[in-house]
């Protein structure tokens, strides 16, 4: 070999381990794990509820003077009695606040203005809203159901709403959920179709 030969094989030797470096893939690096964080002692802590206890509604037809005084109509024509549920218990208000909401238009007026008519007729009579008559006091306008019933819809409008809140509050009571729950008991009211009920509205 040359001398000329042999001083540039000697010279490409330090270089050949520089360029093998230079052409190796490089590994991505390794990212540093998360640090784990303390669960915090601030966070809410959430307690279960029955379906039922979170499915409470709010009027969405009736005003809340006009669904108070329903409250109260539908807790004398069907209160609690003998073990079995009234029509508070069976949120029998709630179901109608539904129902009349869906209902054709002659229908909604009879029960808007004879509501609106009963508080107007407390507030003359007694100085305060239908809602916070005592038993006694708010008897005095339930005078239309001890009328005889006839074909023709009363022209009083207190007189129409209570002929059709009877059927309805009454329906609503023996269909629900809560009423059917309880087995009839001897002396307490019966009513056929049981088993078959509404569900609490979302």
């Amino acid at each position: 070999m040359r001398r000329r030969g042999f001083v540039k094989a000697l010279a490409a030797v330090p270089a050949a381990p520089a360029l093998l470096a230079q052409q190796a893939p490089t590994a991505p690096p390794v990212a540093a794990p998360a640090p784990v964080r303390a669960p915090s002692e601030d966070l809410p802590v959430l307690t279960a509820s029955m379906p039922d206890a979170a499915a409470d509604m709010l009027p969405r037809f009736f005003t809340p003077a006009q669904f108070s005084t329903l409250r109260r109509v539908s807790d004398l024509l069907m209160p609690a009695l003998n073990g079995q549920p009234g029509a508070l218990d069976a949120k029998a208000p709630e179901f109608l606040d539904f129902l009349i909401g869906e209902s054709p238009a002659e229908r909604k007026h009879i029960y808007r203005a004879g509501l609106d008519a009963l508080n107007q007729r407390a507030m003359e009579q007694f100085k305060k809203p239908y809602a916070g008559l005592e038993p006694a006091e708010a008897g005095v306008f339930l005078g239309p159901l001890r009328q005889p019933w006839t074909l023709e819809e009363p022209g009083d409008p207190v007189a129409a709403f209570l002929r059709a809140a009877r059927q309805d509050v009454r329906t609503a009571t023996v269909n629900s959920r809560e009423f059917s729950s309880v087995a009839p008991s001897g002396g307490g009211r019966r009513f056929a179709g049981g088993g078959l009920y509404w569900y609490p509205l979302d």
